[in-house]
């Protein structure tokens, strides 16, 4: 998931963040009363919580169908492309978004942004080669970059800080539904039609969330923050080093992959356009965990980024090496939905808002243990249903680490810079999964992961050639990264 896929992209869950929108938390309120569900809020929160709703059931269908639609496109030495590919393109879309939206509003970059997320399906969908479905993807990252940033720009003008964690749990229940609903729903449809189906289907759930969310935020959160003031002009350099981080992002994929010795050539020119954009778009002190929004910008990377590139080689692992459908391999992540609503619903309780950092680290050292667990499957003797406990543990960590990162991040912005500090939040979310994707994608092709499901062409549920060094070599080292980020969790006040 990002953090709105997941998982940003989220980000998705980003990497961010469904119940149906009737049963949005409404406890929290402002100091005059009110709530997320109020006469005031009430069309906005169901608006923008059916978008989340969206995103969500396309990154939990198609997670599911993503095996076999690499393994019948024979582009299983890219899967890790298909993934990464979204985070590259958001990088830039997220950037662009932030001063779209800070200087007249999100209305304008989420309503291209969701027309851009359904082009990028319609074209997966019809894709012939790995190639022309990893540009599907490619689109689809453009549209999210535009969507999880301007619902950021919504959220800090149209609710107080009281409201926000509501909101915010609220788009982390927005999960529940699709992460039962969508793996069954995606795998029948894969074994019955086709996977081309699932990414066909789901352009058509785009209406509904149009129909709901844009008149409500024309209503409340259009317009530039301050509309006395002179609209400030877009900010080329900054769009510029948008530029620099995803084409670095994307270099330094395509080395990770190829695996040779010419390869140190995009990877050197990947490293350097990134690392100075990397720089100009993060916070000042980023890098060494400074405290404040530096800390949190970074927590949100290194959390999302090793969570998501360990859950993108679950349902790959658990086709071709422990046999089983596509569906049943969806269905192992499906209780992740409903445990990481709870956590975002645990940290939106008042009362633990003095806890808020100790709890972030508590989720932190659950993600860690999650990704450890996982690869236990490997081993024949160990049931399968092992994943699907440690992913719900994994999935309440990260519903209170994200929603608390997303919370921390307004609550340390001005409005006006709402929009840039959001991008600078997914991006460090984006960067993350596209980095660690990509180091995890090379490990796994090092260590035999291209032959894995070859031989599973002849039936879907035969077993590949077994490979489970490629796997445990991504899942181990990511939970090492989670544990880094349990110590970034102890930075996130300022002194």
């Amino acid at each position: 998931m990002s953090a709105l896929e997941p998982r940003d992209a989220d980000t998705g869950r980003d990497t961010d963040t469904g119940v149906a929108p009737t049963t949005i938390p409404t406890t929290a309120a402002s100091p005059g009363g009110g709530s997320v569900l109020d006469r005031d809020h009430r069309a906005l929160s169901i608006g923008i919580v059916s978008v989340v709703l969206l995103i969500a059931f396309e990154a939990t269908a198609v997670g599911t169908a993503m095996p076999v639609a690499a393994r019948e496109l024979h582009g299983i030495p890219l899967y890790a492309f298909a993934f990464s590919a979204y985070f590259t393109t958001s990088l830039f879309a997220m950037v662009l978004s932030g001063q779209w939206s800070d200087r007249g509003g999100p209305l304008a970059p989420l309503t291209v942004g969701i027309s851009a997320f359904a082009t990028g399906l319609l074209l997966a969908g019809t894709a012939g080669t790995m190639v022309l479905f990893i540009l599907g993807r490619a689109v689809q990252g453009l549209g999210g970059g535009l969507v999880i940033v301007a619902l950021y720009v919504v959220v800090s003008r149209a609710y107080s800080e009281t409201l926000r964690p509501a909101i915010m749990a609220a788009f982390a229940a927005s999960w529940v539904v699709p992460s039962v609903v969508g793996p069954l729903a995606a795998g029948t449809v894969t074994e019955h039609l086709g996977w081309r189906w699932v990414f066909l289907g789901i352009p058509a759930l785009v209406v509904l969330p149009l129909a709901l969310a844009l008149p409500a935020i024309r209503r409340t959160a259009s317009g530039p923050a301050d509309p006395a003031a002179p609209l400030p002009p877009y900010n080329r350099r900054r769009i510029r080093l948008a530029l620099g981080i995803s084409a670095g992002a994307g270099l330094l994929q395509y080395a990770g992959q190829e695996l040779r010795w010419l390869s140190l050539l995009p990877a050197a020119a990947g490293a350097a356009l990134l690392v100075p954009a990397a720089r100009g778009l993060l916070p000042r002190g980023t890098y060494r965990a400074a405290r404040g929004l530096p800390s949190v910008v970074l927590l949100r990377g290194v959390a999302a980024g090793s969570f998501i590139a360990a859950e993108s080689f679950v349902p790959l692992m658990l086709v071709t090496q422990r046999g089983l459908s596509p569906t049943l391999a969806g269905m192992s992540l499906a209780v992740g939905g409903a445990t990481w609503a709870l956590g975002s619903w645990i940290q939106s309780r008042p009362w633990t808002e003095p806890y808020r950092e100790r709890l972030v680290v508590i989720g932190m050292v659950l993600v860690a243990a999650a990704i450890a667990a996982a690869p236990s499957v490997l081993i024949a003797a160990v049931p399968v249903w092992v994943v699907a406990v440690a992913w719900a543990f994994g999935c309440l960590g990260m519903g209170m680490v994200i929603a608390s990162t997303s919370v921390l991040l307004l609550k340390l912005s001005a409005p006006e810079e709402a929009g840039a500090n959001s991008a600078a939040l997914q991006i460090s979310d984006g960067l993350s999964n596209v980095l660690l994707l990509a180091a995890g994608g090379a490990a796994f092709a090092a260590l035999g992961g291209g032959a894995v499901g070859h031989a599973a062409h002849t039936t879907a549920n035969s077993v590949a050639t077994s490979h489970p060094a490629a796997f445990a070599v991504v899942f181990l080292p990511m939970a090492g990264v989670a544990l880094v980020g349990a110590w970034v969790a102890t930075r996130l006040r300022e002194r």
